[in-house]
């Protein structure tokens, strides 16, 4: 059975690649994606066959790297941050379903994941329960997002937000916010724009004092619970121990 490749990148910082993700970027023949992302791994893409596409053309990408898997290509299809979060991963599988890649085997190559290493950036918002949620209306519709916002609202859990904002579309992170707010209050959060790179931004707030004009497509937000506390420029979810051994004040 012939092998595709589904590799997470991380943010895009050489540093944060994983051994494995290196692995087989240096031993594949082929490699497709972003272009933008392609960029990020310039190290690895010397002497290789690229399949590069724009955003919203990721089908077109996904199959041109499964034929040249077909033709005994050894391909990675990269994604930022995990491959099985908002990548590619599940493109891949979806698409193997169909009968002339069936005899492809989809293995996921994981990465660090922007939730995780933009929160690594805010300190420890992530410390106990929470969850990502992506913002983009492109494949998900508007209203799913929003009762999924609320729900989460509800459930006084910190959430990142992927996709938060882009040059068209603004409503769903307002309304993020003003949900967030109306549910917990001036809860805290952070921003975390180009994260790992030279122009990286962190950002800390309150939903009273949301700084919209900083976010766009490159940018994390992460919004805390009722137990996220704000410490100067550095942010933690407190998960019990207070309660339990008497930590902290």
């Amino acid at each position: 059975m012939k092998k595709i490749y589904a590799v997470g990148i991380g943010p895009g910082a050489p540093e944060l690649l994983t051994p494995q993700a290196q692995y087989i970027l240096n031993n594949c023949t082929v490699i497709a994606g972003y272009k933008l992302y392609l960029d990020q791994i310039s190290a690895f893409t010397q002497n290789k066959k690229l399949i590069p596409g724009a955003m919203r053309q990721e089908v077109e990408r996904c199959r041109a790297a499964l034929d040249a898997t077909l033709t005994g290509e050894t391909v990675a299809v990269i994604s930022s941050g995990d491959a099985g979060i908002y990548g590619m991963a599940g493109l891949l599988l979806e698409l193997c379903e169909e009968d002339a890649y069936q005899d492809i085997e989809v293995e996921v190559i994981p990465g660090i994941s922007a939730a995780i290493s933009c929160a690594a950036l805010a300190g420890a918002p992530l410390m106990n329960d929470f969850a990502v949620i992506s913002l983009s209306d492109l494949m998900t519709p508007k209203a799913t997002i929003k009762q999924r916002l609320t729900a989460l609202a509800a459930a006084d859990i910190p959430v990142a937000l992927y996709n938060p904002s882009s040059s068209k579309r603004h409503d769903l992170l307002e309304f993020a916010v003003e949900t967030f707010r109306c549910s917990g209050g001036a809860l805290p959060g952070v921003i975390v724009r180009d994260a790992y790179r030279p122009q990286q931004m962190i950002k800390t707030f309150t939903l009273d004092e949301f700084p919209f004009e900083l976010v766009q497509m490159t940018t994390l937000v992460i919004i805390g619970n009722s137990q996220t506390v704000r410490r100067g420029d550095k942010l933690y979810c407190r998960r019990g121990y207070k309660e339990k051994y008497g930590v902290g004040q």
